[in-house]
């Protein structure tokens, strides 16, 4: 997670780089119009996919140390997204000007329309890059494609902006996949090759379809997610303009790159790790509350601080032109909570191959959201998609935990439960405080942040074990303040865990 995270770290920062040099070149519009390609591009990319990088993740989790059948996953893997990336490729060209029509009313940005599909097959080749070194648990690697792929598009696409204003976007959509797989190869190359022979098309398909089965399932999830929020993103711009919908991004970009962030270090090894003990329910039960645990614990301390510095984050990292970003950063940070905890949790459905009822709960969300946002939008304006946000992720969580609890008798442990009804109340509390007393609400967040982040990390200490310099640092701290720092928490002996943690 340390690496993951580290790499994350570093995407953040590029990211928002990215976004400030947008913003100050395109303004709210160019920020719209790039978020809307981007969601054209993931709900095509979701659809192409098949969900196989998801999948194939778990099927060479699950082969590790069976030489043959793992380099027939290999090969499957990424034959299946170099033809279904070229068939998703040919259909976004074909239909350019139709989606151009859909998406902003006219066929002016066809062409650009039509090069996503491009990125698109890129985009699925370094999947099943990514998806290999994620099985095989190369995280070190995994990072490193990361953050170098999304550096050189955003040079490129900088540059690109600079150089041809507004039609230079596009480049930022087609650079960071051809880089992701240009450089993943130098990776994917250094793991040992099993001598496999060239499957027939029989054998190709007979990997596939168990891997198409049980990822199309988790690809119709991902779609649903890609679909609703490219839906939701054309219904804003033609009710409210591409300026509206670029507040939309904008507010969205902020709390999806830092979630995003603490979710792909944690999935990183989580997802392939719980694969492996899913049939011993009792070890599954204790990752996942680890998991959500940590979750909260990283995740908590940042979102209370983001409500409360909302409309500082917003200047800073955009610009005074996106005040109105304010409101719906604040409330898609309470939902978010709520999002971290559910998180965990919806990993065991897919560790557990329950593809359909992966479906089912990931279209709760959307279904919430998506109402919520056509049937309310002309009436309260933008601000009804924040409040839809926390509405479909509160009711997400609910499902989730009638899911796994059915699937793997999963409880929560006291802690979890306190994380989450700590940091949600604390969340809440500072955004009614922001609405009507915006600084009184930034000193209080900056103050409770600190709180919770301390008692967090001390969760976060107990978990790995003071090991490393900064660690045995941080233990002398806390037991300078009288609050020791125990021996990590193993399966063992878990039902010491709250004890250990409550002062």
């Amino acid at each position: 997670m340390m690496i993951i995270g580290s790499a994350q770290a570093v995407n953040i920062l590029i990211s928002l780089a990215r976004m400030k040099a947008l913003a100050i070149l395109l303004g709210p519009i160019g920020i719209g119009l790039m978020s809307i390609y981007n969601s054209l591009q993931s709900s095509v990319q979701q659809a192409a996919g098949l969900g196989i990088a998801s999948s194939g993740v778990r099927e060479i989790a699950s082969s590790r140390g069976q030489e043959v059948m793992l380099g027939r996953v290999r090969q499957v893997l990424f034959l299946a997204h170099l033809v279904q990336g070229a068939l998703a490729m040919i259909a976004v060209w074909i239909l350019r000007e139709r989606l151009a029509i859909w998406l902003f009313g006219d066929a002016a940005r066809a062409l650009e329309v039509g090069l996503v599909g491009v990125a698109i097959l890129f985009a699925l080749l370094g999947s099943a890059q990514t998806a290999l070194l994620q099985g095989m648990r190369r995280v070190g690697d995994l990072g490193r494609v990361t953050v170098l792929g999304s550096f050189a598009g955003t040079v490129a696409g900088l540059i690109a902006v600079w150089a041809m204003g507004e039609s230079g976007l596009i480049w930022f959509i087609l650079v960071q996949p051809i880089a992701t797989v240009l450089i993943a190869l130098r990776y994917t190359r250094r793991l040992p090759s099993p001598e496999v022979a060239a499957l027939s098309f029989r054998k190709t398909l007979k990997v596939w379809a168990p891997m198409a089965k049980l990822g199309s399932s988790f690809m119709l999830g991902g779609l649903a997610s890609a679909a609703t929020l490219l839906l939701v993103r054309g219904r804003i711009a033609q009710e409210l303009g591409l300026d509206a919908a670029g507040q939309f991004a904008a507010a969205w970009g902020i709390t999806m790159t830092y979630v995003g962030f603490l979710l792909t270090a944690m999935g990183a090894d989580y997802y392939p790790r719980l694969t492996e003990v899913i049939k011993d329910r009792a070890a599954a039960v204790r990752m996942m509350n680890d998991q959500a645990q940590l979750g909260l614990a990283i995740g908590g301390p940042v979102l209370i601080l983001l409500i409360g510095l909302a409309p500082w984050a917003i200047t800073l990292l955009y610009s005074a032109e996106f005040r109105p970003a304010v409101t719906l950063l604040q409330w898609q940070s309470v939902g978010n909570i709520f999002k971290l905890a559910s998180w965990a949790l919806s990993f065991s459905i897919i560790a557990a191959a329950r593809a359909k009822t992966f479906l089912a709960t990931e279209l709760s969300f959307n279904f919430v959201f998506l109402t919520m946002i056509f049937a309310l939008l002309p009436r309260f304006g933008l601000e009804i998609a924040a409040h839809a946000f926390v509405a479909g992720y509160v009711v997400y969580l609910a499902i989730v935990y009638v899911v796994a609890r059915r699937v793997l008798d999963f409880r929560w442990q006291s802690l979890s439960l306190a994380l989450l009804i700590l940091h949600a109340s604390l969340g809440a509390g500072v955004l009614a405080l922001a609405i009507v007393e915006p600084f009184v609400a930034a000193i209080a967040s900056l103050f409770l942040a600190a709180v919770t982040a301390l008692f967090g990390l001390r969760v976060v200490l107990i978990k790995i074990g003071p090991e490393g310099s900064l660690a045995v640092r941080l233990a002398r701290f806390y037991a300078a303040i009288g609050w020791t720092i125990p021996h990590p928490i193993r399966p063992a002996t878990s039902a010491v865990q709250t004890k250990d943690l409550v002062p």
